[in-house]
């Protein structure tokens, strides 16, 4: 039976905007969820060609609009999600009660399948930070509301449109010295935003029934590691300090008190304890022959002339 409708929620990030352009370019049809049309759509509709793409304004929130949207759609995933939280959009709302409203939404209109997608390393930080714990929430009511739920936990998701690569280009290109945490010892495995959107579409072409899928990249970095490859791009030297964690809770604290949109919480400060790699327990994108090829290094030269002196004229310099 030919797939009628992908429902897409968060379609407007950096992930929805790739997943789109894979499922389209696929011959599938996607309904893209977005909050607000008018500033969104124009990039939207850049992803698709017409026909095969239906933008939608709505808040999470409306429920009886969400539902509507149920009705014609085979598949839906969830791309939602917050690095920080505010008195509107809590943890608890974003990650825990919208994908367990979506899931409900998913059985009361027979859909295929639910795609939730969370983040990779939440159950060791459960106790000490708000994000992992109302992550792991979040799973777990999809799956009790809806037994074909699919979690995909990815680790850390870089692209030119990123919020983590992005921002450390923009610090390490105006401070002279860069604090590390945890002694820079805390493991990742980012993946590219291209591959992870391969990644989704083979769940859904390959009709992929696992509960849980840990997405990981092809190499793991320490965060020393990472800003060192970041600093290289840039062609810059920086001083590198290993912050006393007192020092770093202090500077967390005063900054997610003073700023409307904090650039470091508490909360981040306490999931860098934990690695954020594959944990042997559920099957990862590899294993399931949904491997990611793109290499970080190689990847991020491709955007890191935007913060160099010389901006994309570095790229000429750089080849002759």
């Amino acid at each position: 039976m030919k797939l009628k409708e992908i429902l897409v929620f968060g379609a407007s990030g950096q992930i929805g905007r790739h997943l789109i352009r894979k499922l389209t370019k696929n011959n599938y049809k996607v309904i893209a969820v977005t909050r607000n049309y008018h500033q969104k759509a124009y990039i939207l509709k850049t992803q698709a060609n017409p026909g095969y793409l239906e933008i939608v304004e709505s808040s999470i929130y409306d429920f009886e609009k969400l539902s509507n949207l149920f009705h014609k759609s085979d598949i839906c995933i969830n791309l939602v999600g917050v690095l920080t939280e505010n008195k509107s959009n809590t943890f608890e709302k974003i990650h825990s009660l919208f994908p367990s409203m979506l899931a409900k939404m998913s059985k009361q209109n027979n859909l295929k399948k639910f795609i939730h997608v969370s983040a990779l390393g939440i159950e060791k930080s459960l106790e000490s930070s708000k994000y992992a714990k109302s992550k792991f929430e979040g799973e777990k009511l999809a799956q009790e509301n809806f037994n074909n739920t699919s979690i995909l936990r990815p680790s850390l998701v870089y692209s030119v449109d990123d919020s983590f690569t992005t921002r450390f280009f923009s610090l390490l290109s105006l401070l002279p010295l860069f604090p590390l945490y945890y002694e820079g010892k805390t493991k990742f495995t980012p993946i590219h935003v291209t591959d992870l959107a391969k990644i989704i579409f083979g769940v859904i072409n390959k009709n992929i029934d696992e509960k849980i899928i840990e997405c990981i990249g092809p190499q793991v970095f320490t965060f020393q590691e990472i800003i060192k490859i970041l600093l290289k791009s840039l062609n810059k030297k920086r001083l590198i300090i290993n912050l006393p964690l007192p020092i770093a809770k202090l500077m967390a604290k005063t900054i997610e008190t003073m700023t409307p949109n904090p650039v470091f919480t508490m909360d981040q400060l306490n999931l860098l304890k934990y690695d954020n790699i594959a944990s042997g327990i559920y099957k990862t994108n590899f294993d399931l022959n949904l491997g990611a090829s793109l290499k970080f290094e190689n990847e991020i030269e491709k955007y890191s002339y935007m913060w160099k002196e010389a901006g994309q004229f570095s790229k000429t310099i750089l080849n002759k």
